[in-house]
């Protein structure tokens, strides 16, 4: 019998809608077109007309229901019960029943909405527990996430008497062969570990009634494609397909179009989930300083379970070792680890035993840890679906989260690509100096102090604390206890002098332009020098004027950004502490006002070379008017 050609899957026009549209539609798809003005013709130009930019997808809205009314059988619903939940999430109100009909199915969610259950239960549901063979199959991406899903699946399978066995790279393939030849209803693997059986003889896929691709974009990404198409391709006629994803690429949408039968599709537009609960910040970094940032944002932010993402494997070792020598407990995980290694980082990370995960994209569709409190991109991601997958471990379960960029100024503009595709801004941060990291600490030290005066755990020292304060003041005593106390904490801490690796990059306030001046404390310079210099010489007043940092050998002010070139051009034609200083724009990777030049500039810097990390040299086509 020849096969069935699979229809289309075609997107559909706004506003049309279908029996397979779960979201909802704004109004008809074409509006009436307006009539003809008639009469004497308009000496106006016609306009011509604007395109209108796509609306939105607006979040989808579910009422909440239990398990009970999803259509499924008892023994499911008390394992369900055995776990505790008791509501369904939305994307698993919507895609249960359409699976227990039997249909192709494609599931278009972010990570942490609960798909695992959502294609779980029904699968569940088909199987024969008196048959040994392979009667589903489950691929995902990561070792890790294909041994999360079998072992979500083996708990609401409780009492179904299934066994489920998960079949992964970096475990003992022997083991496997024992575990396949004892009978296995459904089977969860990665796309290379199952192919590899396939071709072994020992997986066998001619009794599979349902099958599964859990984040079908990131394995196409992580290079499965001809995999997945090759284990799709020994599946029988009958069997039942189910796609599931956070995007939907075109290499996606094409394979599904090859191998699915008038599927009908599900979306869970989830603003929340990335927007709301997530603060998204970025900082701009100079060539060749990240570790260096990245500790002082760590030293700042004091985060909690925090996941750092690298490009590379060596970079996340190099990394881990940077951040441990500062006194932070930084474990990597990547592809090349063996498997027992990456369960004991993983496993260490969950219980709060280590502070930092340094991981590569292969761990971002493994973990589902709801603790997490922070993610740093310590590379700019190569396009907007890793963004969002490596964004998505935070901010979980109705808490708030922070997501952290460092980036190049060569890469602004990737960024803002970024932005404009995930419709949300992310704001600048400074790097923070010193000064904002010793603050901090102090503002910490003082809450800890109050904590432990509220809690009354100090009666044991009061005879001591009462016998110095019959010789010295009270307050003297307090303040050499807390001097001691800081001392012994924060003894390890790192010297305070590379101030001025970031004083040229440090972000601006918002309208705000940064000036460099070449002098500072070793010439005596004082804020108020500044303050009267660009008061007397350029006509602004002191209330204009942004933060001033003197810094030893040189200091920055931020000035009005409409108000940058006057002051620039004021200060160079002056003296400060009577001398004649360099003046001009800091941070080079941020476009300034341009200066009028008579010509092209001679041998214009190219490349990184552009971008040192000190004040580009003006020349004289470059004087400002």
């Amino acid at each position: 019998m020849p096969k069935k050609k699979p229809a289309p899957f075609l997107p559909k026009h706004k506003g049309q809608t279908s029996r397979t549209d779960y979201k909802g539609s704004d109004g008809p798809a074409f509006a009436p077109k307006p009539k003809p003005k008639w009469g004497k013709p308009s000496s106006t130009k016609p306009e011509k007309p604007k395109t209108a930019a796509p609306a939105k997808p607006k979040p989808t809205i579910v009422e909440p229901t239990g398990f009970d009314t999803l259509g499924l059988q008892e023994e499911t619903l008390k394992a369900i019960s055995d776990l505790g939940f008791e509501t369904a999430t939305p994307i698993q109100i919507l895609a249960i029943p359409l699976l227990l009909t039997g249909c192709d199915l494609i599931g278009l969610a972010q990570t942490g909405t609960g798909k695992t259950a959502a294609f779980g239960l029904p699968l569940i549901e088909k199987m024969d527990p008196e048959d040994p063979a392979t009667q589903a199959l489950v691929l995902a991406p990561t070792r890790e996430l294909a041994v999360q899903v079998a072992k979500g699946i083996h708990d609401f399978a409780k009492y179904g008497h299934l066994r489920v066995v998960p079949v992964v790279g970096g475990q003992p393939i022997d083991r496997q062969f024992r575990a396949l030849k004892q009978g296995a209803q459904i089977v969860v693997g990665t796309p290379g570990r199952v192919l590899d059986h396939l071709r072994r003889g020992s997986l066998r896929l001619d009794g599979v009634r349902f099958c599964v691709l859990d984040e079908a974009d990131e394995m196409m990404a992580l290079g499965f494609t001809e995999d997945m198409e090759a284990i799709l391709a020994e599946l029988p006629e009958s069997r039942q397909l189910a796609f599931f994803s956070a995007t939907m690429p075109p290499r996606v949408l094409a394979i599904t179009e090859k191998f699915l039968r008038d599927p009908k599709r599900i979306e869970i537009v989830a603003k929340q989930r990335t927007l709301e609960t997530t603060n998204q910040t970025y900082y701009e970094v100079p060539p060749g300083k990240k570790q260096e940032a990245l500790v002082r944002v760590l030293d700042m932010e004091t985060p909690g379970s925090t996941i750092v993402f690298c490009r590379t494997r060596l970079e996340t070792a190099e990394l881990s070792d940077h951040l441990s020598f500062h006194g932070y407990n930084a474990e990597p995980i990547h592809g090349d680890m063996g498997q027992a290694d990456r369960d004991r980082v993983l496993r260490r990370f969950r219980e709060g035993l280590s502070d930092l995960l340094i991981a590569t994209d292969v761990a971002a569709r493994g973990l589902d840890i709801e603790h997490v409190t922070h993610v740093i991109n310590y590379d700019v991601p190569y396009d907007v679906e890793q963004y969002i997958h490596r964004i998505g471990r935070t901010g979980r379960a109705g808490r708030s989260g922070d997501a952290i960029t460092l980036i190049y100024p060569r890469e602004r503009r990737k960024l803002e690509a970024i932005e404009r595709l995930i419709g949300s801004r992310i704001e600048p941060a400074r790097i923070p100096t010193i000064d904002d990291i010793a603050a901090q600490r102090r503002k910490a030290f003082v809450g800890a102090l109050r904590e432990a005066l509220d809690e009354g755990e100090f009666t044991s020292m009061l005879p001591c604390a009462g016998e110095l304060a019959e010789q010295f003041d009270p307050l003297e005593v307090a303040a050499a206890a807390l001097h001691l106390l800081w001392k012994e904490r924060h003894e390890t801490a790192p010297p305070v002098d590379p101030e001025d690796v970031f004083a040229e990059f440090e972000q601006p306030e918002v309208g705000m332009v940064r000036i460099f001046v070449g002098m500072g404390r070793q010439e005596g310079l004082r804020p108020g020098d500044l303050v009267g210099a660009i008061a007397n010489e350029s006509g602004l007043s002191g209330k204009q004027i942004g933060v001033i940092e003197v810094l030893d050998s040189s200091a920055f002010v931020e000035v009005p950004a409409s108000e940058g070139a006057r002051v620039v051009e004021a200060l160079s034609r002056t003296k400060l502490r009577n001398r004649t200083v360099k003046v001009q724009f800091a941070q080079p990777g941020i476009p300034q006002p341009a200066p009028f030049q008579s010509g092209r500039p001679k041998n214009p810097p190219r490349g990184e070379d552009a971008h040192e990390g000190r004040p580009p040299k003006r020349g004289k086509s470059d004087k400002r008017r």
